[in-house]
């Protein structure tokens, strides 16, 4: 029988999971020794309601994309790839992890209904964790690597205060390892990616790593959780 390259790729991030059991926990609440606090540096409401992105890396985009998908005043959330070219922005390749690619998930948002400081709140606290480097649980390589992708001077800014404010909290047992990059293009992710962990909920490694992270989202945040639309 022959494997497409999402089915091959698919099939070793499960059989990683009997290898990853001690690590399904590991996460947030792990590593984190304090409550991840409001950034003291964020953008003001918008007066008017509108349009803004930002793109997040924070390892398997499945799980990511499934907690902005929850979150009040996202209007979508895409899983995609950044950090590299168009030539090989494809998921046979970037699964490779040497295109340049991280896995990321495109956020577009109402400016007037949540803040940039408010969605890397929820990034820092129940996305990923932001302590790992190249890696998120079993997921292994820079394809998987935490990154903010900025698009202008404002949201550097914002990150780059908030990724301070944390560490020098010592929020975290270990430093934030999250880059900052500036972004060049986000490319979308094959159809088969998005809402991946909605139309997936039984799915052996969407029960173990990334529902979790929806009911910490509902659990933390409470305000800002929505049911998906």
């Amino acid at each position: 029988m022959r494997f497409s390259s999402f089915a091959l790729a698919r099939r070793a991030r499960l059989l990683l999971i009997a290898s990853a059991v001690s690590l399904s926990a590991c996460g947030i609440s792990q590593a984190a020794t304090l409550p991840v606090a409001e950034p003291t540096t964020d953008a003001a409401l918008s007066a008017t309601s509108g349009k803004a992105s930002i793109v997040l890396s924070g390892g398997c985009f499945w799980g990511v994309e499934a907690v902005y998908r929850h979150v009040n005043g996202v209007i979508s959330a895409t899983s995609g790839y950044a950090g590299g070219s168009a030539a090989n922005a494809r998921y046979d390749k970037v699964s490779d992890g040497d295109t340049g690619h991280a896995e990321s998930v495109q956020v577009v948002y109402d400016p007037a209904k949540i803040s940039l400081g408010q969605l890397l709140r929820v990034f820092f606290s129940v996305a990923h964790d932001p302590t790992q480097l190249n890696r998120q649980g079993p997921d292994t390589g820079t394809q998987y690597r935490s990154a903010i992708w900025f698009s202008d001077p404002d949201q550097q800014r914002i990150a780059a205060a908030y990724i301070q404010q944390l560490n020098t909290a010592k929020t975290f047992r270990t430093p934030i390892v999250t880059q900052l990059s500036p972004l060049t293009k986000f490319y979308t992710a094959e159809d088969y990616h998005q809402n991946y962990v909605r139309l997936h909920p039984y799915e052996p490694y969407i029960v173990m790593h990334d529902r979790p992270k929806v009911a910490n989202l509902k659990e933390q945040f409470p305000k800002l959780y929505v049911e998906v639309r």
